[in-house]
């Protein structure tokens, strides 16, 4: 019997602005998704505008990376029109698929003849349901987050099309997101990307009797619906193996640094796997990276299996942080120096910074050295104007911040 190909899966990347688009680029994202400021899952988040699509979607494709469009809400009559504008402007603009699972936007995608992907709200859980999106055009499905590595890999030989998994990332209580705790509590809709995730709060002891036979459970004060983030990374090559088409990292609401230091370790874990180098020291140090940007713990979610008492605080569990000091107000590109006005608090020789920018992206490095009016200096306050030498360009009003050790 000939030996199966596995194929490199794709590593696709959240992104919400400029920074984190140049950020996950950067890192090696083989695809990015977002949102516009409407009709997606994550409305809370920065997101683009209308107007800004096609310059990100240029972006993409002048690195060679491909450009995929949420539009995974759910939507109502008085906004089709405003859906058929968004979905003209995504195919003028060579968008690569629109992500979905509305029937109205899926006929509206199919009219424009743009790649569809079918939304992990849809709950694709079986290879019928696959089948049927396939038949309906699909050529892809995120897969509902509640799946075993077994039942995937039989969605993918049975129904034959494409299959994309979360592979890392917040996970959310309820089932494939559809919760109205957020509704009822405050107005704002989870299915239309407005949740303020009340499920994160600590809630004190609550008796809860049945009425018909009288059975009692008492509800601990505790974090009691708000899961760890999931976190493959140790069970990587599994996945790999289950011929899973697409990684998806979940991220559209967390920091520039996020999507980069999340996409670089999974860019370096699927690459050493292909070159046979994905060893267990490896993992352990890339497990340690992961932990420098924002978690709240680490769960395998359902790929092993259902999992138990997985509950945490919703505080982060990053064992770095970073802290706002100032902005770049000039960089002299033959010299490489940035010019930094220090906004809030000092800044020492060798503190690590990192440095934010729309077209810097995110980039870290340990300051060498600091000069305050052509002047050597080991420490420089709030209000002062300094020269650093930095190792990549910057620009004009990118970010400067310091990283420390939580």
């Amino acid at each position: 019997m000939a030996k199966r190909t596995i194929n490199k899966p794709e590593l696709l990347s959240p992104v919400f602005d400029l920074v984190s688009l140049q950020a996950a680029i950067d890192a090696g994202a083989d695809a990015v998704y977002f949102g516009l400021k409407e009709l997606n899952m994550r409305i809370t988040a920065r997101n683009f505008d209308l107007g800004q699509l096609k310059n990100v979607i240029k972006i993409c494709h002048d690195k060679k990376v491909r450009a995929y469009l949420a539009l995974n809400s759910i939507v109502y009559d008085d906004e089709i029109t405003r859906v058929r504008k968004i979905i003209s402007e995504a195919k003028k603009a060579k968008i690569d698929a629109v992500i979905c699972w509305d029937a109205s936007i899926i006929q509206e995608v199919k009219k424009a003849k743009i790649p569809l992907h079918i939304s992990t709200q849809a709950s694709v859980s079986n290879a019928e349901a696959a089948r049927f999106y396939k038949k309906l055009g699909a050529e892809r499905v995120i897969l509902a987050r509640e799946l075993s590595l077994k039942q995937i890999a039989d969605v993918k030989k049975k129904a034959g099309i494409q299959v994309e998994v979360f592979v890392h990332g917040a996970m959310c209580v309820s089932v494939s997101g559809r919760c109205f705790m957020s509704q009822f509590l405050f107005g704002r809709s989870a299915n239309r990307g407005d949740c303020i995730q009340p499920c994160r709060r600590e809630y004190s002891s609550v008796l809860i009797k049945d009425v018909e036979e009288g059975h009692e459970l008492e509800l601990g004060s505790h974090h009691v619906m708000s899961p760890k983030d999931l976190c493959a990374l140790p069970f990587l090559e599994k996945l790999i193996e289950a011929g899973i088409d697409s990684f998806k990292i979940e991220g559209r609401a967390r920091s520039p640094e996020y999507v980069k230091t999340v996409t670089r370790i999974y860019r370096e874990a699927i690459d050493a796997y292909f070159e046979k180098k994905l060893t267990p020291q490896l993992k352990t140090k890339l497990m340690k990276q992961l932990k420098t940007v924002y978690n709240r713990g680490f769960s395998p979610g359902f790929f092993l299996g259902k999992p138990m008492n997985e509950w945490t605080t919703p505080e982060t569990k990053a064992t770095k942080i970073k802290r706002f000091i100032g902005i770049v107000r000039n960089y002299y590109k033959k010299p490489s120096v940035a010019e930094v006005k220090l906004q809030a608090g000092s800044l020492r020789k060798g503190d690590k910074i990192m440095i934010q920018g729309p077209t810097t992206g995110v980039f870290e490095q340990e300051v060498g050295s600091i000069e305050v009016s052509h002047k050597r200096v080991d420490e420089a306050g709030k209000g002062k104007k300094v020269g650093i030498k930095v190792n990549s360009a910057v620009r004009k009003n990118d970010k400067v911040f310091v990283i420390e050790a939580r």
